[in-house]
């Protein structure tokens, strides 16, 4: 059997991988009296008149809920709620193994923005953070920008966990060439939410007053490079071509690709071949993120001359992987009791995560998604920011 084949059989036999259990013990009738009726009535008029006591009293202060609607699930495209739930199941079972985070997956039966938007409002008092997951573009960007003040973090992680990961490669590809993130001509193709997440990165928009902005930076999508007025723009293209292209270069990938240092692909696979690898700049680095076939292989990037190639894949080297971020992430503004992710928070995720590889080489410049420390030191970082940027909540004292 290939791999799909053992996860669908995994699957049958487990029945789904989550499941929940009592922290309490319920096994006298002194259990259930401390646990349900008469005495649960005691924590809930504590709750009623302090209601910051619900991250003490209950799981909302280690719970997070995983939301999606399946409108864009990776490698597979608008597969609906119900398709989607397997992978929401897979992302709570990685947030509790790697951040002993309670994880609940939520699929929606629902593509209104504005009712995904009052949804999340209604079930937010029940966790601590909310994780949106494959909701397709544009609308991804207006449900997220619309519930940053509900009180609690609120994190679109194909857009943010990627671009955070992705960047903590980039600089250590750049440290490993002796390159600073100034010094760098980058391309991404793909110009959706992964797209425009690590295009604001790289150019510091809306970041951390301590970011460094890459030297030179053009995006691509199935029509070219992105410039501004370009026809038949979007909203978030134009975004990114002011951001960008202010020069208004034109033409293909494989024009804006020659003497580039980095490529970045989140878009499909099997567009470059070792000749355009060949036409960039001097010791070129490539990151091609499609899944599950990359923009182009890594032997074949090699053989193109790349020093350093990453994919979205864990059967090569240097896998450019989610689980890096999110777990700490979210365990530290859960730790903090913060009330929204900062660009300060996401760059202390950055500095953390690069920071977990001492010596860079070109096999390494991520350190591995089993590395059990990262999400420790991730999470520390970014309670440490969130203080720093005073969005935590204030609770009624002991």
């Amino acid at each position: 059997m290939d791999i799909y084949d053992r996860s669908l059989a995994r699957h049958r036999e487990t029945r789904g991988k989550i499941e929940i259990h009592s922290r309490m013990r319920l096994e006298s009738q002194d259990d259930l009296s401390l646990a349900y009726t008469p005495g649960v009535a005691r924590p809930c008029e504590e709750i009623a008149a302090h209601p910051g006591a619900a991250w003490d009293l209950t799981w909302k202060g280690r719970t997070v809920a995983v939301v999606s609607d399946g409108s864009a699930v990776l490698g597979l495209g608008d597969i609906g709620p119900m398709g989607s739930l397997p992978v929401m199941e897979g992302k709570a079972a990685l947030f509790r193994e790697f951040a002993g985070i309670d994880a609940v997956p939520v699929v929606l039966d629902e593509r209104d923005p504005q009712k995904i938007i009052d949804i999340v409002k209604a079930i937010s008092p029940t966790y601590g953070g909310i994780n949106l997951e494959d909701i397709s573009g544009p609308r991804c960007f207006e449900i997220e920008d619309a519930l940053q003040d509900i009180g609690i973090p609120v994190l679109h992680d194909d857009q943010h966990g990627t671009a955070i990961v992705l960047l903590a490669a980039v600089m250590n590809a750049a440290r490993l060439t002796k390159r600073t993130l100034g010094q760098l001509n980058v391309v991404i193709n793909g110009a959706g939410a992964a797209g425009r997440a690590i295009c604001r990165l790289l150019t510091c928009t809306g970041q951390d007053p301590h970011c460094i902005p890459v030297g030179k930076l053009r995006v691509c999508d199935s029509k070219g490079v992105i410039y501004p007025g370009r026809d038949h723009n979007t909203g978030v293209k134009e975004e990114i071509a002011e951001l960008t292209n202010t020069a208004g270069e034109r033409g293909s990938l494989r024009d804006v690709l020659v003497g580039a240092h980095v490529f970045i692909g989140v878009s499909k696979g099997g567009l470059l071949q070792a000749k355009d690898i060949e036409s960039m700049g001097h010791q070129p680095i490539v990151f091609a993120m499609a899944n599950p076939v990359p923009e182009i292989m890594p032997d074949e990037a090699r053989a193109g001359g790349a020093v350093v190639v990453g994919t979205g894949r864990s059967d090569f080297p240097n896998q450019v992987n989610n689980v890096l971020a999110f777990p700490g992430l979210f365990r530290g503004a859960l730790e903090s009791r913060a009330r929204k992710f900062t660009p300060g928070m996401k760059f202390a995720a950055i500095q953390a995560i690069t920071s977990c590889v001492g010596e860079p080489t070109a096999e390494m410049i991520l350190p591995s998604p089993f590395d059990r420390s990262v999400a420790v030191r991730v999470a520390n970082a970014v309670a440490a920011a969130a203080r720093a940027d005073r969005v935590c909540h204030q609770h009624k004292p002991e």
